[in-house]
């Protein structure tokens, strides 16, 4: 019996036999933040980004959600614009992709997995730099 590819294999070769798990998800994600921008990618180094089948009862609730397929990612932390220098003890912020909701996206829409990992890796992040859902859609909208 053939071992599992890695994350990165599986990305390369385009090979899912099955529904990609939660380190395919991440080696894309990671791979979208290696090809950022040096201004950007130095501002990102203290973040912890973690791959969730789903967003819990309590996240949920706390953004209004009925389902867990509603969110497909979340940035936890205070964005640069709202830090000091002078703090500390805090925790990390984090950035959470949620697998299941990734992939019931993917299907619907026929996108492909690392377009749509890669934009949802980019909008948390636009999170992380003080960007509104709004600000990134007009971002997005205005690019060619």
């Amino acid at each position: 019996m053939a071992g599992r590819m890695s994350g990165q294999a599986a990305i390369q070769s385009g090979g899912y036999g099955e529904a990609p798990d939660a380190d395919v998800i991440e080696a894309i994600a990671r791979a979208t933040i290696a090809r950022l921008p040096a201004q950007f990618a130095v501002h990102l180094g203290d973040i912890v980004f973690a791959v969730e089948e789903f967003a819990d009862d309590e996240t949920l609730a706390a953004l209004g959600l009925d389902h867990p397929l509603d969110l497909s990612g979340l940035y936890h932390g205070r964005p640069l614009s709202e830090k000091s220098s002078m703090e500390s003890g805090a925790m990390p912020d984090r950035i959470v992709l949620y697998r299941r909701a990734i992939l019931e996206e993917w299907v619907e829409t026929g996108v492909r997995l690392d377009d749509l990992v890669a934009h949802v890796t980019i909008h948390e992040i636009g999170h992380h730099f003080g960007l509104s859902d709004d600000d990134m859609h007009a971002l997005e909208d205005s690019a060619p």
